[in-house]
């Protein structure tokens, strides 16, 4: 005696459409978005994240932030995230601050390494003296920012 095949259920229902290479596709894509953003947290190395940049710079509630000088190495630079500024400092006592947004894609730059400011996001490069586009799809400089030095603090504004 033979039994008629069961109706299929909503879930059967459901994938009877979905074949093998479909469902490896989706986890393939799944791992890529998985990857992708392993990769742009890896980005965040080496600046001052939102935490970070609480303790390192202060804000005086009037948009200026201020930042310790000993904060600031001579011939680099530091970007603080939260406050979306790089302050350089070119020669020893000469400070300089920019606006720290990408005028490419207005991603975060990264950080200050020999002279340059780099964007991770698709390689523009700044002078860290200037703010002038050194390389890459920049368009244009990085605005600068008014710095004020006094006992020991950096004012920006």
């Amino acid at each position: 005696m033979s039994h008629p095949d069961p109706l299929p259920t909503a879930n059967q229902r459901a994938t009877q459409g979905v074949d093998r290479r479909t469902v490896v596709a989706g986890v393939g894509m799944l791992g890529v978005g998985v990857v992708g953003a392993a990769t742009l947290a890896a980005c965040g190395v080496g600046r001052n994240t939102a935490s970070q940049t609480s303790a390192a710079a202060g804000s005086t509630g009037s948009g200026k932030v201020v930042v310790k000088t000993a904060d600031i190495p001579v011939g680099g630079g530091t970007v603080f995230d939260t406050a979306k500024v790089v302050v350089t400092q070119p020669k020893a006592g000469q400070f300089k601050a920019f606006s720290a947004v990408c005028t490419h894609m207005g991603c975060t730059v990264a950080g200050v390494a020999n002279g340059t400011i780099t964007c991770p996001c698709h390689g523009s490069t700044y002078d860290m003296a200037t703010g002038q586009v050194t390389g890459g799809p920049a368009p244009a400089p990085l605005p600068s920012k008014t710095v004020t030095v006094s006992g020991g603090l950096i004012t920006i504004s």
